[in-house]
């Protein structure tokens, strides 16, 4: 046995990586990232294309400084429209926009915006339908960013934006004021949260409410109508939210979705009304282009969020104030059309969403997001053709022609600027990002750009700058193919960035997964080596059949959202059942009875603290950021309670400095280095504590310190100074391990220097609410090390042996730790970390300092002091030579099995998320929990290899 255990550090050390490769291996088949960069596109970055940076001339151009003139009012390409309208319609799926003639059989939702299909279907008409397709996630935040940025948003974007509602990636919103366009915002207030500070006029309304049809859209009603006679703005946009609501709560089919299409067909009639009648030469919508849309489907019971076509097919509507635009070639016609109840021919087209900011700001005239990979879409550009004014150009059959071949050289002009744009950016982005693209890529990449670019400048470009060319096929072929060798180009980007940032390998997740169940067999097999009586015993024990009972349960209760979402109540829950299991056990022993009921007071006690933290998260994501403990949000009128809630975190923090003094005090004296480290060591945990309760004695007003922080050098010095004491402590620690070989039997001196060297940070960035918990955690420990003793006092053989291991004391205190991290506040989102800890103590932002106090308060209690302080659960009964050896043995058996429990966790979640990965929730909710899981695995393996190297 003595040969295996010197080996316990190197299979604690092997699991870490086991354990680290399988996640590793997972994320790259499930989490796939995209760096955001910094950078923006300008005006001036077009004079680096091989494009004209002025528009092709016309033949019908008479005056040869039109050029010239022109270019005084062109970005990037010559603007089409002077003003857009943008109508989100939250949800708006393909059959509330599109006939029902396009679908198998009609359904009372169908039909229902009219007149959108009375403009689109009107002969000579300036309007047209579009069948729309987002990339999942299909989530309102991610498809505004995917809308705006022209690029794919995937779960994890690595850039300045993470832990920030605001995009920071260059988008259609930044270019737009960057160009001097003026805003106006109505609507869904993720707009203003998105894009802070850029809109001319806001009128934002919250969108938390699902159940609320009609504010937001009342809201949108009120300032759209009177916004639409005013002339100081150039880009309006107004989001709806009834439909994704109506949706929600009642789903498609239902009369509230009935009735929320009918309003939005009243309130759209009567916007293109004001539209027409100011649409005149001369007028205030002259050349307004309106673009109805939706940012996503839904499915039949409302949900979105996924990758299903209910769900991905949403509508798109667009029209154009100018009545004679131009049709498309049909090489670049997407029309699919059918025949209605009255014989008449109708069609819609489709675009991608993808292609959304590209062709607004080729719309506008000003230039394309820096990180947009989408092309500007042929259809939608030639709705605002009539803006050159081509009918008056010539007359007769010719005139068409000339019409058609017009838009092919502004088109072509257009693309060969968007191309250059997206190949710059994959280049840029392939050399800047960590996880760029193959060289195999790139160059399949660069060979579709240089072919394309060598005819644009062997051919395309001469015939746009010839003003004397003849019009004939020749050179309208020559334009075609250019276009076609473009949208070949983009096309390929697009399935690149696609394989890249929004498709699941599942093939490097089922390895990931089955390298992770293949290290828990085997973590589990450790426990039991060398002991094969304790083997057999195990299958035998009604503890451990209970405590696989329990760990089964938990684990099959992620593959549910709604468990998912109450964690902490489901941990809770068990926690109470293992305490009235040992209830029951003390009182037919009629011992430690009083043990027993303290335990269930603390579970009862976490399980109020847990649901004040749900209530806080459903209150307000932020509120946790900003205020690091929950405790000082409870507001309390009585003076009574305030000044008990300012009193009981300091009275908390003096018990727990009377405990130390106890323990230290208990503990024989045998020399400096055999023991009297370790109480020094103590004792400078006793010194941190009083140092915090100062610092929130000096905080509160009713202690009349106010002066104090000004004395002692500021309000950082205190946490400075505790955290200056830890890492003193921690070294003392290390060095007494490392040259102090004769003591191993003093297991409760080393343990209680170890947690409460680590416990003094985590209590001061919990804030008011961490002495509570610490000593609620410590009484709860304390009160299952008793109880367990119940067991092993009753086990221990004549000849004063060791009892086995009860691994039910084992997840009693895995359960606890699970506890202990909800009842802080904390839940498994991004949201849900407390950025305002990582700022205790310092000012100034440093992104390792600030990311290691950021990880000790969020796994602080739930990780970090239950590994460090598992051995408080060992017996300390015997102290014969065999004893220290089972003893250790024990230990390390412990901390593989809260291994395997910490390891089936993560094995479950990896399941779940795996089989919904394409769930509503993926995102929201199974990510998150897989990202804390699997960070809460690697940082319990890491630390069970410093235990390992700390104790044994």
């Amino acid at each position: 046995m003595e040969t295996y255990l010197k080996n316990k550090k190197l299979i604690a050390i092997g699991f870490l990586l086991i354990h680290s490769i399988a996640i590793l291996i997972f994320t790259r088949g499930f989490l796939l990232t995209r760096t955001e960069l910094p950078f923006h596109s300008t005006c001036s970055d077009v004079s680096l294309s091989p494009c004209l940076t002025s528009p092709p001339p016309s033949n019908h151009d008479s005056n040869p400084d039109s050029i010239s003139s022109h270019s005084n009012h062109t970005c990037w390409t010559k603007p089409v429209v002077d003003r857009v309208i943008i109508i989100v319609l939250d949800a708006l799926r393909i059959d509330f926009v599109a006939p029902s003639a396009f679908f198998p059989e009609p359904k009372p939702w169908m039909d229902k915006l009219t007149i959108l299909q009375k403009l689109a279907f009107a002969n000579e008409s300036s309007a047209k339908i579009f069948k729309a397709f987002a990339d999942p996630p299909t989530t309102s935040l991610q498809r505004l960013k995917g809308l705006t940025t022209g690029g794919l948003p995937t779960f994890i974007d690595v850039g300045n934006s993470f832990g920030a509602p605001a995009i920071v990636e260059d988008n259609f919103i930044n270019q737009l004021v960057q160009n001097g366009k003026r805003l106006v915002m109505m609507g869904d207030d993720t707009w203003t949260q998105l894009f802070p500070n850029q809109f001319q006029k806001s009128y934002p309304f919250p969108s938390f409410n699902v159940k609320d049809l009609d504010t937001v859209d009342n809201g949108c009603t009120e300032h759209l109508f009177p916004t639409l006679y005013e002339d100081d703005w150039d880009v309006l946009i107004a989001h709806f939210l009834g439909v994704d609501h109506a949706g929600h709560i009642f789903g498609v089919d239902s009369s509230p979705m009935i009735n929320k299409l009918e309003q939005y067909n009243s309130v759209l009639e009567k916007v293109i009304s004001i539209l027409e009648s100011h649409a005149g030469p001369g007028g205030l919508h002259e050349n307004t282009m309106l673009i109805v849309m939706g940012d996503h489907g839904q499915t039949l019971n409302g949900d979105h969020g996924g990758g299903t076509a209910e769900e991905v097919e949403t509508s798109m509507f667009a029209m154009s104030t100018k009545k004679h635009t131009t049709s498309v070639p049909p090489e670049f016609d997407t029309s699919s059309c059918k025949q209605n109840s009255d014989g008449k021919q109708i069609c819609i087209s489709s675009i991608e969403q993808l292609d959304f900011a590209a062709t607004l700001s080729a719309l506008l005239g000003i230039s394309s997001p820096f990180g947009s990979i989408g092309h500007v879409n042929p259809e939608l550009y030639a709705l605002g053709s009539s803006n050159w004014d081509l009918e008056k150009s010539e007359s007769g059959n010719f005139g068409t022609q000339s019409a058609v071949k017009e838009w092919m050289k502004n088109y072509v002009n257009v693309l060969c600027v968007n191309a250059w744009q997206v190949k710059r950016y994959i280049d840029v982005y392939s050399n800047s990002s960590v996880v760029g693209f193959s060289s195999d890529d790139m160059a399949r990449i660069s060979d579709l750009y240089a072919a394309a670019e060598q005819n644009w400048t062997n051919s395309v470009k001469h015939l746009l700058m010839d003003r004397n060319g003849d019009e004939n096929n020749t050179n309208r072929s020559a334009f075609k193919e250019q276009i076609a060798a473009y949208l070949n180009f983009f096309s390929s980007v697009v399935e690149l960035a696609r394989s890249k940032w929004t498709e699941f390998n599942l093939n490097l997740m089922i390895t990931g997964f089955g390298i992770l169940v293949i290290s828990l067999i085997i973590q589990f097999l450790v426990v039991f080596h060398g002991d094969k009586s304790y083997a057999v015993g195990f299958w035998l024990s009604t503890g451990a059949a209970f405590t696989l009972f329990l760990v089964t349960i938990r684990a099959c209760s992620f593959l549910s959202n709604s468990y998912i979402l109450e964690e902490g109540k489901v941990a809770n829950f068990l926690l109470a059942t293992t305490g009235l299991i040992k209830l029951r056990y003390s009182v037919m022993k009629k011992t430690m009875r009083k043990e027993a009921v303290i335990f269930l007071a603390i579970a009862s006690v976490l399980r109020v603290s847990i649901d004040i933290g749900l209530t806080k998260q459903a209150a307000t994501s932020q509120f946790m950021s900003s205020s690091p403990s929950w405790i000082l949000g409870i507001a309390l009128d009585l003076p009574a309670l305030t000044y008990a809630i300012e009193i009981a975190p300091i009275v908390s923090v003096v018990i727990l400095i009377c405990v130390l003094y106890i323990a230290i005090a208990k503990t024989p004296s045998e020399g400096m280095w055999n023991e009297g480290m370790w109480k020094y060591v103590t004792v400078g945990s006793m010194i941190s504590y009083f140092l915090i309760a100062l610092l929130w004695a000096s905080e509160s007003k009713i202690f009349g310190l106010d002066g104090l922080l000004q004395v002692i050098g500021g309000r950082n010095r205190i946490p400075q100074t505790v955290y200056a004491i830890g890492l003193v402590q921690l070294f003392l620690l290390a060095s007494a391990r490392m040259f102090c070989a004769g003591e191993k039997k003093y297991w409760a001196t080393r343990t209680v220097a170890l947690v409460s060297a680590c416990s003094s940070p985590v209590i001061l960035l919990s804030g008011k609410q961490g002495s509570l918990l610490a000593l609620a955690y410590l009484l709860a420990g304390y009160c299952i090390m008793r109880l367990e003793g119940v067991e092993r006092i009753t086990k221990l053989d004549r000849q004063n042996k060791l009892s086995k291991l009860n691994p039910l004391c084992v997840m009693q205190w895995s359960l606890l730790s699970i506890c202990m991290f909800f009842a802080s506040g904390h839940w498994c989102a991004f949201d849900g970390l407390r950025y305002g800890a990582a700022f205790v103590g310092f000012d100034e932002f440093v992104l390792i300092r600030q990311a290691i106090l950021l990880t000790i308060e969020t796994f602080g209690f739930s990780i970090i002091l239950s590994v460090f302080g598992l051995p408080i659960l060992l017996p300390i009964h015997s102290q014969t030579p065999q004893a220290h050896s089972q003893k250790r043995h024990q230990l390390f058996q412990m901390y593989m099995l809260f291994g395997v429990i910490s390891a089936t966790t993560v094995t479950a979640t990896i399941l779940c998320v795996t089989i919904q990965r394409r769930h509503l929730m993926v995102w929201g909710l199974f990510a998150p929990k897989f990202v804390f899981d699997v960070v809460g695995l690697i940082l319990t393996d890491l630390l069970i290899c410093l235990a390992s190297a700390y104790y044994f």
